[in-house]
């Protein structure tokens, strides 16, 4: 269960990346829960992939039970006569739709996506970052060449990115993942993995280039301009509420969440300090009003804090806590001396400000704060990528520092299996744009042309 504040931080992320997709050109749409199980077998290894996580589907009906009055049992006479998977993923509906969507060159590129639950069945749920059910979008695409795949492929990858650091103020690595890695199905996985401050890595977006995979198992082609029949071109992409999670524990501290501006539900709060004086109260909830008025007119998100019930040092404790990235006290004398009290959420920073300007004040501040996020993000990202070139040093760092560990690998997935079984870290991508060297891999010894970067993660 989300309750309204942290829905309110999804709904945040969701809107944002909502109009990204939409100025890429892509149109949300939305596809059936259940899957048939004959179609979520059609593409062999998405299906393999997935198995063990699926929940199933086996009847549709329930009845009393004759034997325990008040209770139900599954009716027996009403078993399916197919088992309904719940959705891990929906490329197996969604092919199986596009194959009557698709006919000719002129129905494609198809840029759809959409905003959904899916299930995958977790013996070991972690908040957020791995559950039973989560929220997420996924991206399905058809393309009639190889070129426009990749390109969207990309695209989508830079989309994500773009959105993580300029509105998560969390930077990320660009990369692919190696075939032990890849989605089940893909011909090429690209991902963006993120730092925590636990030194454990996050992958906190995939984009799919699928080849032509899909495509062939659920038989859809397209006329193409030479009237040759040709297997589409797919991609599929996604995030999930687990961006959440790596917002909680890429800024967070010992007091609560602390929330880059651009994505907290509240930006700032408003909080009166007042004693019994009713003709104070008044004049500070007057300006407190003219205040909000002014600050929702720069589409700054605003709450006056007047609630009776609780002091104002609870206030300040509980809002700290919940991450708002400014607080603004605000009391009688404040009043008398044309000023407000602004605190900082993330450097936990006090400074009277004037009221006549508070508003740009503020809109600066919020910014400043954005930035200052991100920067010190890239630089705990920046201290916790270290370059190893020996087996002793890569199990040292892994064990006393963390992070990301940039090392050479002989490229095979026996060796990035033995490391993962010897050390639970695992190769999280080859960074795109890669720089070429010769090296030695850590465990192997082999000849290695460059650096992958490893780390333990969630």
């Amino acid at each position: 269960m989300i309750k309204p504040y942290g829905y309110a931080l999804w709904e945040n992320m969701r809107d944002q990346l909502d109009r990204m997709f939409k100025e890429t050109g892509h149109q949300n749409a939305y596809f059936p829960l259940f899957v048939p199980k004959s179609l979520f077998e059609a593409e062999e290894k998405n299906a393999e992939g997935f198995a063990k996580e699926c929940a199933v589907v086996t009847h549709y009906r329930l009845k009393t039970d004759p034997n325990n009055k008040g209770k139900l049992i599954v009716d027996p006479a009403a078993k399916l006569e197919e088992e309904l998977v719940v959705r891990p993923t929906s490329e197996a509906i969604i092919w199986n739709t596009y194959k009557g969507w698709i006919q000719s060159y002129r129905d494609l590129p198809i840029l759809i996506n959409q905003w959904a639950n899916v299930v995958r069945w977790e013996m070991r749920t972690r908040l957020f970052l791995r559950t039973a059910e989560f929220l997420w979008q996924e991206g399905h695409t058809a393309h009639a060449t190889k070129e426009e795949a990749l390109e969207e492929t990309v695209k989508m990858l830079d989309v994500y990115a773009g959105f993580v650091e300029e509105y998560m103020a969390l930077p990320v690595v660009k990369g692919v993942k190696t075939p032990n890695e890849r989605f089940a199905g893909a011909e090429d996985t690209y991902c963006i993995e993120a730092l925590m401050q636990d030194g454990k890595a996050l992958q906190a977006g995939t984009s799919h280039f699928l080849g032509q995979n899909f495509a062939k198992a659920f038989d859809v082609k397209f006329a193409a301009k030479d009237n040759s029949m040709e297997y589409v071109w797919a991609t599929s992409w996604g995030v999930s509420t687990r961006l959440i999670g790596a917002l909680v524990m890429a800024h967070s501290d010992d007091q609560g969440l602390v929330l880059p501006p651009r994505i907290a539900p509240l930006q700032v709060v408003i909080v009166p300090i007042y004693n019994k004086d009713t003709a104070a109260r008044e004049r500070i909830d007057i300006k407190a009003e003219e205040l909000i008025r002014t600050f929702r007119s720069k589409g700054i998100r605003v709450k006056y804090d007047n609630d009776d019930t609780t002091r104002p040092g609870w206030k300040f404790a509980e809002h700290e806590l919940r991450g708002v990235p400014v607080r603004i006290a605000l009391g009688a004398r404040d009043l008398e001396q044309n000023q407000a009290e602004v605190a900082r959420r993330d450097t936990k920073e006090k400074t009277s400000v004037s009221l006549d300007g508070l508003t740009d004040h503020i809109a600066q501040l919020l910014e400043e704060i954005q930035q200052n996020l991100y920067d010190r993000a890239l630089a705990f990202q920046k201290e916790n990528t270290i370059k190893v070139d020996s087996w002793d040093e890569f199990v040292k760092v892994l064990d006393e520092k963390g992070g990301f560990i940039s090392a050479h690998w002989d490229g095979t997935p026996e060796t990035e299996e033995q490391i993962k079984q010897l050390t639970k870290a695992t190769i999280r991508c080859i960074p795109l744009n890669n720089p070429q060297e010769e090296g030695r891999c850590v465990l192997t010894g082999k000849p290695s042309r460059q650096r992958v970067l490893f780390a333990r993660a969630y």
